[in-house]
């Protein structure tokens, strides 16, 4: 079978690429702009092309069909209405990465299923991701589009370590404050729950639903079982880096509102997703995948995480001006502490 991927050479597309490369029954292509072919498998055929240039990519896929395309850089309903142009006669199966942060919130109940409302008044990016799942499955029922919609939560792979608080450029700061021993930020009280997906887990559910019929017209949420909390996510990290963990709590509304000056979205990424407890009922996947299940737990993902990062000095990019923000709410928050001694 043929597989198609928009982009390809992302933190979770890359893991599925990779899964699939040593799989006999698939011939793996990949479009994009060929910014990251080093991480592609050799046997994985590439379409060098900027899929925004609607003509360029209908020039490059011509006469070419598909068993399965996967959008994985598809973030407003311009970008889905173009793959719906490009493909609709060109694939059995065309799967898009939506989030599981369009999930309602504030959220009714802390389980959340497939069938949970779509609602997200706090993220635009998650209100953008809703906008092209309804345009999707419309397609599907009035034409047939054979759409997959799938969901992820909060996936990582040896490139990144998750993370509740951090700046525009990722997470190595929160890594060097705590190696530093500095107080680090978790939002609320740190007992929210949440869930963290190793890629190479996400792959296990993601192929089982390529090229399978009972896909077709469904929504799937992909994560592992493990759940945790915030405070139990930081220290198994400062557990593994072999430090003690100065936690610092903050509220997400506080974090929101002093936050939104210096640029950073806490709004969309705390109110609007990581502030809120979620446990995700896998069930709906496990019954079309019965081999999804968690490999990768936690507590062994982050250490093979930071083991990489720390060792790639192109990984430890650092934010100074994230860690001054951080030692300032501290010292701000504890200077009015002080004040009602």
């Amino acid at each position: 079978m043929k597989a198609l991927f928009i982009g390809g050479t992302g933190t979770i597309s890359t893991a599925i690429v990779k899964r699939l490369a040593n799989d006999p029954s698939w011939e793996v292509w990949v479009l994009n702009r060929g910014n990251r072919s080093d991480v592609l498998p050799e046997n994985v055929h590439q379409i060098v092309c900027d899929i925004s240039n609607e003509k360029e990519a209908e020039e490059k896929l011509s006469g070419m069909h598909f068993d399965v395309v996967n959008e994985f850089i598809g973030f407003t309903l311009e970008q889905v209405e173009r793959d719906y142009r490009l493909f609709k006669d060109k694939t059995n199966q065309y799967m898009y990465i939506s989030s599981a942060s369009a999930y309602n919130k504030p959220a009714a109940n802390y389980i959340i299923t497939e069938g949970t409302t779509l609602s997200n008044p706090h993220w635009e990016y998650s209100r953008n991701k809703i906008k092209c799942e309804e345009f999707l499955m419309k397609k599907y029922r009035e034409e047939g589009f054979p759409v997959t919609i799938v969901r992820p939560s909060h996936t990582y792979d040896e490139r990144n370590v998750p993370l509740g608080v951090h700046g525009k450029k990722g997470f190595y700061q929160v890594i060097k404050r705590m190696l530093e021993g500095k107080p680090v930020i978790i939002q609320g009280d740190g007992t929210s729950l949440w869930t963290v997906t190793h890629n190479s887990d996400f792959a296990i559910g993601y192929t089982g639903l390529m090229g399978n019929r009972h896909a077709i017209g469904e929504a799937f949420q992909i994560t592992g079982d493990e759940v945790l909390t915030w405070n139990q996510i930081y220290q198994t990290i400062a557990d593994a880096l072999g430090v003690k963990l100065n936690a610092y709590h903050v509220s997400s509304e506080y974090l929101s509102a002093v936050g939104d000056k210096y640029g950073f979205d806490f709004e969309g990424s705390l109110i609007g997703d990581k502030a809120v407890s979620v446990v995700f009922d896998n069930s709906k996947l496990k019954r079309v995948v019965p081999t999804m299940q968690t490999k990768v737990p936690f507590s062994i993902g982050v250490r093979q995480s930071l083991y990489y990062v720390l060792s790639h000095p192109e990984c430890q990019v650092e934010d100074p001006e994230f860690d001054a923000w951080c030692d300032k709410v501290i010292n701000s928050l504890e200077d009015t502490k002080k004040m009602f001694k």
